[in-house]
């Protein structure tokens, strides 16, 4: 049993019997004649039918989904819960106290009967109130975790892809390739050291933001692609195959440009003749798909492996089950997939 779960029974129990407590104390004060045994079956049975019937109205609110409403739709929806609930209880009760009551044939007032309705109704109602307090509460906290844990998360990948495109084995590649091209193609050289200077630029603005339109992943990812092209040459080749009607799609920052990294790294700097990278986008029925697809084969190092944990973590964050990574071997070429879910009318 969990420890909410078990602060939820010690609480139903010590609510309920404090009720009954206080039931205890009046009745002491007035009549205490009256405490035989037939009033504590009374109040046991107020104890048992009140835990069990406010845990049938919970599990009914986790079923229906109450636990996600605002407040405005919710209020009615508790006030008529409580209501019925409050009038189960004090109907079954009643009927137990008729049962052991049996022949002493005092007549059931209505009056009484709506008395006790009432009653229950103020302390089903309190009940409610506390419980959604906790929940809300236990809510709040969860969301606010999870926005931790997405901030770290993001902070973390952030500086990972900052430091592959900062680091010195990217810029001395960068650099000496721009270095080449200055005595033989100068105008080409400028080119390459403003699509550095933009990289860098884009890669700064983009950390900051928690989702980035796919626009603005791809313009990132064509200039990083530009810069492996002078390094590269006739070795790799780039295909884009996009839907321009998802140019506007949100996407967690770097998820997709840490894909074609490791398909740089792992995959067309291993082979000897080069080969293809195609980045495409797709809407299908049921989710859009971004992949990046490259010639070579699967292999799980280190630094892909945790590229590929911190992909996973951060789509579970961001998008709950509505999204997920997938990465596998299609005959030579190595297909990852960034797959999100849509709702269909």
């Amino acid at each position: 049993m969990t420890g909410s779960r078990r602060l939820y029974w010690i609480a139903q129990f010590i609510g309920w019997t404090s009720y009954a407590a206080l039931i205890f104390l009046a009745t002491y004060a007035d009549e205490p004649s009256n405490l035989d045994w037939k009033f504590y079956i009374n109040i046991i049975s107020l104890i048992f039918f009140g835990i069990l019937f406010t845990h049938l109205m919970r599990s009914i609110f986790i079923r229906l989904g109450w636990l996600e409403l605002k407040l405005p739709p919710l209020l009615p929806r508790v006030l008529i819960s409580s209501l019925f609930c409050s009038f189960i209880i004090s109907i079954v009760t009643t009927i137990v106290s008729i049962a052991i009551n049996s022949n002493e044939r005092d007549p059931l007032h209505l009056l009484d009967m709506l008395i006790n309705i009432i009653a229950v109704l103020v302390l089903v109602l309190f009940w409610n109130s506390i419980y959604f307090t906790f929940h809300f509460f236990q809510k709040s906290r969860n969301q606010e975790l999870n926005n931790i844990s997405l901030e770290a998360s993001k902070n973390e990948i952030e500086l990972k892809n900052l430091r592959s495109q900062l680091n010195p084995h990217f810029l001395f590649n960068s650099l000496n390739s721009i270095r080449a091209l200055i005595d033989i193609e100068p105008q080409q050289a400028k080119v390459a050291v403003t699509t550095l200077s933009s990289l860098l630029r884009k890669s700064l603005i983009l950390g900051k933001e928690d989702l980035v339109p796919l626009r603005d992943e791809l313009e990132m990812i064509s200039n990083y692609l530009d810069l492996e092209k002078v390094r590269f040459e006739e070795r790799l080749t780039v295909e884009w195959k996009l839907d321009d009607e998802l140019d506007n799609f949100l996407i967690p920052p770097f998820s997709l440009q840490m894909l074609v990294e490791n398909a740089i790294k792992h995959g067309i700097s291993n082979l000897i003749n080069g080969g293809i990278i195609s980045i495409e986008s797709q809407r299908l029925v049921n989710s859009i798909q971004i992949s990046v697809r490259n010639t070579g084969e699967l292999k799980i190092e280190s630094d892909t492996g945790i590229g590929i944990a911190n992909t996973k973590r951060r789509l579970a964050l961001q998008f709950g089950d509505q999204a997920e990574f997938s990465i596998q071997q299609i005959k030579n070429s190595v297909i990852s997939r960034l797959i999100f879910k849509i709702k269909t009318n």
